[in-house]
């Protein structure tokens, strides 16, 4: 068995790596379309909108209230993503505790 020294080392390892990889998440990029390829938005890992793109198709009909659905729900996947692959990530390195992060 461990001493509780030990576990205190490890604790601050894993803590130290953590830190590390948020960091490295946080400059990935994931993004997502909706309508078809008419929205694209792209968020960063901690899940700020990076770009929102509106298809030249989109803004023919000018229907305010459809695209405004489509840029919630680009940006809602993109973010969906970004959450699924930080929890992916950091369950790798916690061996699939789940931590308050």
């Amino acid at each position: 068995m461990k001493s509780f020294g030990d576990m205190i080392k490890q604790a601050q390892k894993m803590q130290k790596q953590m830190a590390e990889l948020q960091e490295k998440l946080a400059d990935a990029r994931f993004e997502a379309t909706a309508g078809g390829g008419l929205v694209r938005a792209v968020v960063d890992g901690r899940r700020m909108l990076k770009e929102l793109t509106l298809s030249p198709e989109a803004l023919k009909d000018a229907d305010a209230t459809m695209l405004e659905d489509l840029a919630l729900t680009a940006v809602g996947e993109a973010q969906r993503a970004a959450d699924a692959h930080m929890q992916e990530t950091l369950g790798k390195l916690t061996g699939g505790m789940n931590l308050p992060f």
